[in-house]
């Protein structure tokens, strides 16, 4: 499989490590606007050809599937034009700005049995298989907890005037689409769309939100999930049931270890071998293109689409605002 990538953030250096890892996966070319972004990435890992146009990866005939990982607000677009040429995508979360544009991107990939992959890679993760195991174990689920807060640097530019494109409402950026995903993608993996969703946000003079708390309510139980850019925190998950609990230490973004305690017994589980996350989403993707399984690739579709969508209403409850929604598709 060979893969041409979009971006030259410090994901892509993971995701690249991450293919090094696999025989069966190779990066061939790399697009960034500028060549000398590029290059310490490109001589890291070996990758032969770099396009300051990006017209050139996409109709370069030895790249089988792009990787995007540019700023959220071109997800959608450069999704689009690789569908168009007949590429396989991967996109890195959150998978568009909109639910609006996830559908079209889904529909256009379907219409032409093409492979479309939201790169999230806590759904891949073995231990957080191995939670949905041990979910009968802890009886019926009555509420649910996940903090991710990470202090971001790029917070300090937005103090003195600047507006990195992380918060900026122009690229789609802010803590609910950056960080609170990965809270909002635990939870749904494992139970499905929420009957309700409410978002209470920390939100700069922009309008972007910094940090908040979304409440996602199931016919049993509670889910709160608490995202945050101005703040560090103590990172982890908590899922408690009748019969006892699961802690995910350290939080979902990586789903290292957990520990479950039901009564007195407390047991810690932790089934993964590779240090590097994003191997095992990689690995995914590579077994459902190798094996054309176009049936697992589109129920994974239609969950990211299903996302996109509790992320437009969490949006929406808080008033925050995307240039993106002001021009769909």
């Amino acid at each position: 499989m060979k893969i041409g990538t979009i971006g030259t953030g410090s994901i892509v250096d993971g995701f690249l490590s991450a293919a090094s890892q696999l025989q069966q996966v190779s990066c061939t070319a790399m697009y960034s606007r500028k060549r000398e972004t590029a290059e310490p990435l490109a001589q890291k890992y070996g990758v032969a050809t770099i396009y300051t146009d990006l017209e050139g990866l996409l109709t370069d005939t030895a790249v089988e599937v792009v990787y995007i990982a540019s700023p959220n607000s071109l997800h959608y677009e450069y999704a689009r034009r690789a569908l168009e040429h007949d590429k396989h995508v991967i996109c890195e979360k959150p998978f568009t700005s909109t639910a609006r544009e996830a559908k079209v991107l889904m529909e256009l990939a379907m219409s032409k049995k093409l492979m479309l992959f939201e790169a999230i890679s806590l759904i891949h993760l073995p231990n957080y298989h191995v939670i949905r195991e041990y979910l009968p174990k802890l009886g019926p689920i009555r509420f649910i907890q996940c903090n991710y807060s990470q202090y971001s640097r790029k917070y300090n530019q937005l103090l003195v005037g600047e507006t990195p494109n992380v918060f900026n409402p122009e690229f789609s950026g802010g803590a609910l689409m950056d960080i609170n995903i990965y809270n909002i993608h635990f939870v749904m993996n494992l139970f499905g769309s929420p009957d309700s969703v409410a978002y209470t946000a920390n939100k700069h003079a922009n309008g972007i939100d910094t940090s908040g708390v979304a409440v996602l309510q199931y016919p049993d139980f509670i889910a709160e999930c608490v995202g945050s850019k101005d703040t560090a925190g103590m990172n982890f998950v908590l899922i408690q049931g009748e019969k006892g609990y699961l802690h995910v230490v350290e939080g979902p973004n990586g789903c290292r270890s957990f520990w479950v305690k039901l009564g007195e017994e407390a047991e810690e589980v932790n089934v993964q071998t590779q240090a590097n996350r994003l191997y095992y989403e990689l690995k995914s993707f590579y077994d459902m293109i190798a094996g054309q399984d176009l049936e697992r690739c589109y129920e994974l579709l239609k969950y990211s689409y299903s996302v996109m969508q509790v992320l437009d209403r969490a949006r929406q409850h808080a008033g925050i605002v995307f240039q993106a929604d002001q021009s769909q598709p």
